[in-house]
């Protein structure tokens, strides 16, 4: 009985102190992330169907019909990201119940960028961020990251690295 409680004792110290490292690693890398959402200027699109798009934030969010109080999850990508690879389609799966947005950061003009997306199968609606301007905006030097804007567009739950589906959902659900 004795081995079995120094087990547990061990095994608790274990998770709590990997639990500590994550949970620090996250704040250390989101420490530059504002607490809105605004790329600003003209921006660029890809729809599912690969047609392009150019306008503003709010025309993006007009022409996809979302509602303005309704979460939405943010996915930061790059073509060349294996972990982003690794969560497509985690994130196909999402965006098929929720509403997503992906941001694809450095990863080459329209073409290039909806050419990979069709490669790969993903039915994502796409901001191109070719010069990484968006994401360097919001503090994110890394990819992925995944975010939940609210009704406000203010930035919740914001996690650099891989994300499960169930962390997703959880995410969504919270900020909702």
């Amino acid at each position: 009985m004795a081995r079995m409680r120094h087990f547990v004792r061990e095994a608790a110290v274990t998770l709590t102190l990997a639990l500590g490292v994550f949970l620090g690693l996250q704040a250390w890398l989101t420490r530059g992330t504002p607490e809105h959402w605004a790329p600003s200027g003209t921006l660029a699109w890809l729809l599912p169907d690969g047609t392009e798009g150019r306008g503003t934030w709010q025309d993006l969010r007009a022409q996809l019909g979302l509602d303005a109080h309704a979460p939405l999850a943010l996915h930061v990508w790059a073509t060349w990201c294996s972990i982003c690879r690794a969560e497509e389609s985690t994130v196909t799966a999402l965006a098929a119940t929720h509403p997503v947005v992906t941001v694809a950061t450095r990863s080459g003009n329209a073409a290039s960028v909806r050419a990979h997306l069709r490669q790969r199968g993903l039915p994502w609606v796409t901001l191109l961020d070719t010069d990484g301007r968006i994401a360097a905006a919001h503090g994110w030097s890394s990819v992925p990251v995944f975010a939940v804007l609210d009704g406000a567009n203010r930035l919740r739950h914001v996690t650099v690295g891989y994300t499960t589906g169930w962390g997703m959902r959880l995410r969504l659900w919270w900020a909702g």
